[in-house]
């Protein structure tokens, strides 16, 4: 007996036998029958019970939405729960990575010498692009490299069963079920099958990196085959990328950040802080660390100031450009990285300022910072370890009210001077483990 015959059976089964005591009157047209109805039991059956569950309230939800049953049935028959994306999800660094050494790290010579390989190699569609779009083809090459290395690695997950594992978690259950949508209407449109739709764990995918959403509202066709491949064409997926950068504001013309210098004596708290133009800022003292000029469409610009390793690295300021890359990562750390290896495939030098030495900070050394400012009253937000722009907003209140210089850096020293001044601020210790007695002689 098929699904809907079960269910016309079970509702006669239950009907009232009363008979009918009411005057006969003209029918009521029937209601039409669902198309697609959800099933009467998971279209998982994976044995967990959280995952199934969430698979059965998903499918009738998908239904509503618009995706054929046709497709879910096929889709998510013998979805199980991934339980590496699981890991990867809830994997918090125990120890940071310093900012220069990820910038360091981004920029290598190598790196450097494919990128104005592939960019001579493929100068035609580049030029194509950055006219089109009007974002620096040097800075959709930075993109390129950092996200997948010039699509050497895209990844080999699964974005369907990533998707579904992540919903079913819960704790990011609202974006991973838009991402699941939107592959399963990619998949549903013919354009791609599911094996394409592979990436990284957390749903990016191609030589790009493209969440599916944003496959379906960005991706191009440059190439002019029929189809958005931003996995098998380095044309659609340079110029999904640069429809992404364009859409997000970029602003043609401008450049996205410079090198500066700034004078002895300088107010630090001003970092992170006012969006003033490159002569307001020259007031202050704070000049290109190059001393070349501005160009014209810079001059209007309003740019933040930055000193990301603190008082004794380099700093920019930042054009609204900057903030724009940040819309593909919202991390200062990729978006200075992706600025300054573009400027490097440009032809730029090196920094003038060296990146200082910094020693990684612990999980444990961030939260305690963090507590220890709380308690004495600079709110850095929630003590999670991650050093934002909350953290780094109270530290430098801290040390402008101790006379200190006011950089925002959180370096080991400064996690020294809180803990000394709030010696009990930190998670509470691990229990002790047994050592093993090492034999004498």
């Amino acid at each position: 007996m098929d699904r809907r015959s079960f269910l016309v059976l079970l509702l006669a089964g239950c009907a009232d036998p009363t008979p009918n005591l009411l005057p006969a009157v003209s029918p009521l047209p029937a209601a039409p029958t669902p198309q697609s109805p959800a099933p009467v039991v998971s279209p998982t059956q994976s044995g967990d019970p959280g995952f199934d569950g969430w698979a059965r309230d998903f499918y009738g939800r998908a239904v509503k939405a618009g995706l054929p049953s046709e497709l879910l049935d096929r889709e998510l028959a013998g979805l199980v729960s991934d339980p590496r994306v699981l890991t990867l999800d809830s994997r918090q660094p125990e120890f940071a990575k310093p900012f220069g050494d990820y910038i360091k790290g981004v920029i290598s010579d190598d790196r450097i010498a494919i990128g104005q390989r592939k960019r001579a190699e493929l100068a035609s569609v580049i030029t194509d692009i950055e006219t089109r779009y009007g974002v620096s083809a040097d800075v959709v090459m930075g993109v390129w490299a950092v996200e997948t290395g010039f699509g050497a690695v895209m990844g080999s997950f699964d974005v369907v069963r990533c998707m579904a594992t992540l919903a079913a978690d819960g704790r990011r259950r609202q974006f991973a079920e838009d991402q699941l949508m939107a592959a399963l209407k990619i998949i549903g449109s013919g354009e791609f099958p599911r094996s394409q739709l592979y990436g990284s764990w957390a749903g990016a995918m191609g030589q790009t990196q493209f969440i599916p959403t944003t496959f379906l509202s960005t991706a191009v066709d440059e190439d002019g085959d029929g189809k958005r491949d931003i996995w098998g064409s380095s044309a659609d997926a340079l110029a999904s990328a640069a429809n992404l950068l364009a859409k997000g504001g970029w602003v043609r013309g401008q450049t996205w950040a410079h090198e500066v210098t700034v004078p002895d004596g300088f107010d630090y708290s001003l970092t992170e802080g006012p969006r003033e133009t490159p002569d307001w800022w020259a007031r202050l003292g704070v000049v290109r660390a190059d001393g070349l000029p501005w160009i014209t469409a810079d001059q209007t610009a309003k740019c933040m100031l930055i000193a990301p390793t603190g008082a004794t690295g380099p700093k920019f300021l930042l054009l609204p450009n900057h903030f724009v890359i940040r819309k593909y990562n919202n991390a200062t750390t990729y978006a200075l990285g992706v600025g300054l290896l573009a400027d490097r495939f440009g032809g730029a030098g090196p920094l003038i300022q060296a990146w200082p030495y910094e020693i990684p900070l612990s999980l444990a050394d961030r939260i305690t910072a963090q507590q220890a400012l709380a308690a004495l009253g600079f709110d850095p937000g929630e003590a999670d370890g991650v050093i934002g722009v909350n953290t780094r907003s109270a530290l430098r209140a801290w040390q402008k009210a101790r006379g200190m210089i006011a950089d925002g850096y959180l370096s080991m020293q400064m996690v020294g001077l809180l803990k000394a001044e709030v010696p009990t601020a930190g998670p509470p210790p691990a229990p002790p483990v047994a050592q093993p007695v090492q034999p004498v002689g």
